[in-house]
């Protein structure tokens, strides 16, 4: 069964579950793509009306953005569960002789490697998320102040979760090269995401009065 086909309860039951996946590959995408959810309310809690009438353009457009992604979100949550199961299905290939080992490398090795790829994908997704907040806690209605701080939150936990998976991975490849380019792009997108979140912080945080 395709994880977006479930109820809130369902999937929090299957990821509570003794079954290693869904996980917290999943859990992090579906994080991001509450956070565009949010974005998208605040979007259309600011569209159409007179006060907010110099920003509709760059809101309308902003909402357009977040709805796309909130989609390619929730389809990560369905693929980074995928690629776990391939993963366990290269390990549970024959190794009896030398060509079975081979090959049961290389099986391995791919799926490693797409298995870092895919949370990568959620973390990039959730720090295009984070870059959007300083200017939506301009722009967006005040109202939804403080849903725009938990967008920021599960745009940040989102993030922080898919690299925890992608570095995991990375570290059972068996080549170096990968690896390091992996972990190197791990630290950049954290680096940015930790800046940019702080800054949403100290924005929001202003505002509410602290």
């Amino acid at each position: 069964m395709d994880l977006r086909d479930m109820s809130l309860g369902e999937f929090v039951q299957e990821v509570a579950s003794s079954s290693p996946a869904p996980g917290g590959g999943s859990v992090a995408a579906y994080a991001g793509a509450q956070g565009y959810a949010l974005v998208a309310m605040v979007c259309r809690l600011t569209l159409g009306r007179e006060k907010f009438s110099a920003v509709q353009d760059e809101v309308g457009a902003l909402l357009e953005v977040a709805v796309a992604r909130q989609e390619r979100l929730l389809a990560l949550v369905q693929e980074d569960t995928q690629g776990f199961f391939v993963v366990m299905e290269a390990l549970g290939l024959p190794k009896l002789s030398d060509e079975d080992k081979r090959l049961r490398r290389e099986a391995l090795e791919k799926a490693t490697l797409e298995a870092a790829r895919i949370p990568l994908q959620t973390a990039k997704g959730c720090l295009a998320g984070l870059r959007e907040m300083p200017s939506l806690l301009i722009k967006g209605n005040p109202n939804a102040l403080s849903d725009m701080g938990v967008a920021a939150l599960m745009f940040k936990s989102g993030l922080e979760g898919a690299l925890y998976n992608v570095q995991i991975n990375a570290l059972g490849l068996k080549s170096l090269e990968a690896k390091e380019l992996l972990l190197a792009e791990c630290q950049i997108i954290r680096e940015e995401g930790n800046q940019v979140f702080e800054a949403c912080q100290g924005s929001l945080m202003s505002r509410l009065g602290s």
